[in-house]
């Protein structure tokens, strides 16, 4: 199956561009019933990464996925994953 992965690096300074790159990842999991979604955004402050958590937590987009987790090795980085 694969998973979608999505690399906010070049969308940091773009609250838009973060959102409309999230919202195209979860509509195409959703469709093609792709099982993860690797979100990358980055060490940083932090900043980028609250926007993800916030984007997670919108009552549109919550009862897609099933659970978060982050990754052990990179707190840079994290998965989300569907069921299906």
């Amino acid at each position: 199956m694969g998973r979608i992965k999505v690399d906010l690096h070049e969308v940091y300074n773009n609250s838009r561009g973060i959102e409309s790159a999230l919202e195209d990842a979860f509509r195409r999991a959703v469709e093609k019933r792709i099982p993860e979604i690797e979100i990358i955004p980055g060490k940083g402050s932090g900043q980028l990464r609250k926007k993800v958590e916030r984007f997670l937590q919108q009552p549109h987009i919550k009862p897609l996925y099933h659970r978060i987790e982050n990754d052990s090795k990179n707190f840079g980085r994290l998965f989300v994953f569907f069921r299906f």
